[in-house]
């Protein structure tokens, strides 16, 4: 189990980091830098390259027990750079990516669908932007990537792995199948198979020189 961090200032992250120290059952953090700095104004932490150092240089300072993963904010001009930032600033991994900002109208009532007038947006249909997002990230750093964001079938995990993925999460769709995890995990080896690759690396390299 990993903790989601996230906060609304630097301060923020390292508090809870510091408590969550103490606890037990936590195999490591994953720090949402997607929220806004209110000290500076509201940008995000994950949007500007120094504030992405900061806190990341923050957490993993505070994080002396375990893994130190950073959740990348997909509203970037240069996923590569903030990557690259964030590894350098401590991270032991990198999840790409988080949602995206997103409205839905009743007309009916003429009100939001969601509990706010805006909320994230997942599911299939940010699948193949995400996809890029981890691909290029992958050029930029060395620590493992978890891919996210529109996975639903043993074929979205496999587009993940080949683009640069160690792992992936699932979310929207275990809303409609809580066991929707389990059975990508249990059928994702005989997809492998039928593919002719024995591991992730070897569907790495395989779509790496079909692709330049």
């Amino acid at each position: 189990m990993l903790a989601n961090v996230f906060g609304y200032c630097l301060e923020d992250y390292v508090e809870v980091i510091r408590i969550l120290e103490d606890a037990e059952g936590l195999a490591g953090y994953e720090l949402n830098i997607s929220c806004p700095n209110v000290k500076k104004g509201g940008m995000q932490f994950g949007g500007d390259p120094t504030q992405v150092a900061e806190v990341v240089g923050a957490a993993r300072r505070a994080a002396a027990r375990r893994p130190l993963w950073v959740k990348l904010s997909p509203l970037v001009a240069d996923i590569g750079l903030i990557a690259r930032v964030a590894q350098d600033s401590g991270a032991d991994a990198l999840t790409i990516a988080n949602t995206y900002p997103a409205m839905a109208i009743d007309l009916r009532s003429l009100k939001s669908r969601l509990g706010n007038l805006t909320g994230g947006l997942s599911g299939p249909a940010i699948r193949p932007i995400t996809l890029r997002l981890v691909w290029e990230a992958k050029k930029a750093v060395s620590i493992p990537i978890v891919g996210l964001g529109g996975i639903e079938t043993v074929e979205d995990v496999l587009e993940y792995l080949s683009v640069g993925a160690s792992a992936v999460q699932v979310g929207t769709a275990s809303f409609a199948d809580p066991r929707a995890s389990e059975h990508l995990a249990s059928t994702l080896t005989n997809a492998l198979v039928r593919l002719k690759v024995s591991s992730i690396s070897d569907i790495q390299a395989k779509f790496a020189s079909k692709n330049g």
